[in-house]
């Protein structure tokens, strides 16, 4: 018994390690997925094969790709470690690796964004207390500049060639797994993953930067598609809709506008969770979409995010959408029809009370429950829900209070961001709890809740009548 306990601990812990890597890989890309997308319009339009090629704004790709992506990564990668101060350093850091490369450094730039930043933190650590009286703006310029001139060379000497090597690697194995028409396995692997909540270490940490550099060599990747394809889950919520029994089935279409239109997967996954099997579904789905997108050479300019259907439509390359269509099509038949039949034979009548508790299960598996940190009694202006982007679940719970606070008559104004911008007037933030914790250091004179579930949590309820 003792070893069943420690081995489901370890897995526990496991699981936990990688969701909080996978975390900080995406929490570099998906504060900047607008200058991406910004890109990615930019590339589709005025390239020679784009909607309106036009030579002079086709200019832009280049320098957009090679130089402001990465740099904003490294950016984003230093501030997370160390804030501004960070951020500079280890933007300066990755120009190094940019310079030093004969290619668009997006994994060099998610390694020397973080290095620059926890570099100049150990530098500040070493000289705090030591720094003579009004020697503080001079010391602490010049640590910051003579760090992060030391790390670019260094990344332009050593570190390019190393990243360049990888970067072919991977290129090379890629191009090996689509020649030889074994890309559609990979969603073997991503459909589970994302039940489990590695979407973002998959999609941003792994497939994007990827994808990236075949955007900047073809015009367009497959790649995109892997993790962001919509058609899979709306293939299990409109099979609980047309196949479900019990009260369940009418939660389904609302579920498949939020999941389809608003590009918010996480919606599905409790329908999953009610029964497993589904897995089947959303697997066969993924693959049959991968294998219709490679076969009719659909690929995206750039990542779409969210997953919404808008996005992906947004991102197709001219003359490319039909394909991107077609594969979100067969992905959503596929799966659809396997989870109709499963359904089927399962004779299981679900109700709201089995998607409550399939919903905590996903937050169970992400790793939440419900706790208020922290209570303040203090006259409330601002209610602010975080996630580690800021346009999710936060967005979705930020909806749904802001309708509660309206049917109460509360004029209180409630917002949704990332973490890492949590604005220095918010009086409550709600957070998952895996988040709490940072939330309280970058804000610690609010009130702090945690909450099990962003659609359904009675802690909307509890703050409405308290706030009453």
């Amino acid at each position: 018994m003792e070893k069943v306990v420690a081995k489901q601990k370890d897995g526990l812990g496991t699981r936990a390690t990688i969701q909080k890597f996978g975390r900080f890989l995406s929490g570099m890309v998906m504060p900047n997925i607008g200058a991406f997308i910004a890109w990615g319009f930019i590339t589709a339009l005025f390239i020679p094969t784009g909607w309106l090629p036009n030579e002079n704004l086709s200019k832009l790709v280049g320098p957009m790709i090679v130089y402001l992506l990465p740099l904003l990564i490294g950016y984003t990668g230093g501030k997370m470690v160390y804030d501004a101060r960070g951020g500079v350093v280890g933007a300066v850091a990755t120009m190094g690796i940019i310079v030093g490369s004969t290619q668009p450094m997006f994994l060099g730039a998610m390694l020397m964004g973080p290095i620059g930043g926890w570099a100049i933190k150990k530098v500040d650590e070493a000289f705090e207390g030591n720094i003579p009286a009004g020697f503080e703006m001079l010391i602490n310029n010049f640590s910051a500049g003579i760090v992060a001139g030391v790390l670019a060379v260094l990344a332009f000497v050593g570190v390019s060639p190393i990243m360049l090597g990888i970067t072919a690697a991977l290129s090379a194995g890629l191009a090996a797994v689509v020649n030889a028409g074994l890309l559609p396995l990979a969603n073997v692997f991503i459909e589970p993953a994302k039940i489990l909540f590695l979407n973002n270490a998959l999609n941003h940490g792994i497939l994007s930067p990827i994808g990236m550099e075949q955007a900047a060599k073809a015009g367009q990747s497959v790649i995109f598609l892997l993790e962001p394809n919509p058609g899979p889950g709306l293939g299990i919520l409109l099979a609980y809709w047309f196949a479900g029994k019990g009260s369940i089935r009418q939660s389904a279409p609302g579920a498949i506008i939020i999941h389809f239109l608003g590009g918010i997967h996480e919606i599905y996954f409790p329908y999953i969770l009610m029964n497993p099997r589904l897995l089947l579904a959303v697997i066969g789905g993924g693959v049959s979409g991968t294998l219709t997108f490679q076969a009719l050479g659909a690929g995206l300019v750039a990542v779409p995010a969210p997953g919404s259907i808008f996005a992906l439509i947004a991102m197709s390359p001219k003359g490319g959408l039909l394909a991107v269509l077609a594969g979100v099509a067969v992905a959503t038949a596929v799966a659809f029809f396997i989870a109709s039949a499963i359904l089927k034979m399962s004779n299981q009548v679900a109700d709201e009370d089995e998607l409550v508790q399939a919903t905590a299960k996903v937050q169970e598996l992400k790793g939440n429950k419900v706790e208020v940190t922290q209570t303040v009694s203090k006259k409330v202006n601002k209610v602010v829900f975080a996630c580690d982007a800021g346009m999710g679940s936060s967005a979705m719970g930020a909806t749904i209070l802001r309708k509660k606070f309206k049917e109460a008559g509360i004029d209180i104004a409630v917002i949704n961001t990332a973490v890492n911008e949590l604005p220095s007037d918010a009086d409550i933030v709600i957070t998952q709890r895996t988040l709490t914790e940072r939330a309280k250091t970058k804000l610690p004179t609010a009130e702090h809740i945690s909450i099990e579930n962003f659609l359904n949590s009675p802690e909307y309820d509890q703050l409405v009548k308290r706030l009453s």
